[in-house]
């Protein structure tokens, strides 16, 4: 016979592991909802002449490990050329040598109890941030893999979809949450003190166009090479945001030739060149941004199935390396249906 003890034990323990599914089915859900809406809408009109892609050359950069990765995030870490690449279904964390045709597995599954890997970036020092959707971020040493730091979103919140991030020049750290609206804030004095609750730096769930219910807003984030302010985009209303970093003004960004609908993935290059990877429209734009950033034109698109529902991108000197997540293929799309075929990072040159 069980002692009320041990009851009571199981009963929340029980407890404990059905919040942890129904959480984990809401955010997939969630995810689902926001691309299955996307993929109703039209493809963006092709900019330029020479059939889908234009005179862009797509083509393979590396493949990726597993049956099942589904990667999501990537970074570039320019001081070495390494690539890094996160599997949002298992939270692997890939690492992509140069002049190597396959990554090799850097974080493996299950690392400090990570089990999905969204955005990913290197810092200044070469530090290496991993966002897992459902907690926080960690911070890892790209030459040992030791965890540095991490942070959390603080116990007992409002669903969340902790996503993207980008890193400022002063070594700050935002992150977007999805379902929430807000940015998190993590500042190198956090950093270093290697722990802690995820600052709520702005929140942007005011600004927002009202949206379906199950699908997403905030998603991919970048941020200008001076630190002046922050670009986040909306993809369910296909809107950019800019959030500016001294006075924590948000405004809308006046977007002419197109709309940013179903768009994941950011770079910012400092020339004022922002890239986006559209997933289920099978989409990569190109903006020229206006000197302070609350203007921008489309100026490039690229719509080929190639592309395998890009999640976000990475621009690197002479091509920008763009994640095929194929989602849709027994992934966050479609779970019951679908094969995938090897996972890869495209080579896209003329974005």
């Amino acid at each position: 016979m069980k002692t009320t003890k041990t009851k009571t034990a199981t009963k929340t323990a029980t407890k404990t592991a059905n919040k942890a599914a129904a959480k984990k089915s809401f955010l997939v859900a969630a995810l689902a909802g926001a691309l299955a809406l996307g993929a109703a809408a039209p493809a963006p009109a092709l900019a330029g002449t020479g059939g889908a892609s234009g005179d862009a050359r797509i083509s393979t950069a590396f493949s990726l490990p597993g049956a099942k990765v589904y990667p999501e995030g990537i970074a570039a870490d320019p001081r070495t050329r390494t690539v890094y690449v996160g599997s949002y279904a298992d939270g692997t964390v890939y690492r992509a040598r140069p002049g190597r045709a396959e990554a090799e597995v850097f974080l493996p599954s299950g690392t400090d109890g990570r089990r999905t890997a969204n955005g990913l970036r290197v810092d200044a020092l070469g530090r290496l941030w991993v966002t897992d959707s459902t907690a926080g971020v960690a911070v890892y040493d790209t030459a040992t893999g030791t965890r540095l730091a991490h942070f959390e979103v603080a116990a007992g919140a409002s669903a969340r979809f902790v996503n993207d991030l980008t890193i400022t020049p002063d070594g700050t750290a935002y992150l977007t949450d999805s379902i929430r609206g807000v940015i998190y804030r993590v500042t190198p004095r956090q950093l270093a003190a290697g722990s802690g609750v995820l600052t709520e730096a702005y929140d942007l769930a005011p600004a927002l166009r009202p949206r379906p219910a199950g699908t997403f807003s905030l998603n991919g984030i970048t941020s200008d090479r001076a630190g002046r302010y922050l670009l986040t985009v909306d993809m369910t209303a296909g809107d950019l945001y800019r959030v500016d970093l001294r006075t924590g003004a948000v405004r809308r960004v006046a977007l002419t030739g197109g709309d940013l609908k179903d768009a994941d993935g950011l770079d910012l290059a400092p020339d004022g060149t922002l890239r986006v990877a559209h997933n289920v429209t099978n989409t990569l734009t190109r903006w020229q941004l206006c000197a302070d950033g609350t203007r921008a034109g489309l100026t490039r698109t690229i719509t080929d199935p190639s592309l395998q529902i890009p999640t976000t991108l990475a621009h690197v000197p002479g091509r920008t390396l763009v994640v095929r997540s194929q989602f849709d293929k027994g992934g966050p799309m479609n779970p019951g249906t679908g094969t995938p075929t090897t996972f890869t990072v495209a080579s896209v040159r003329g974005l």
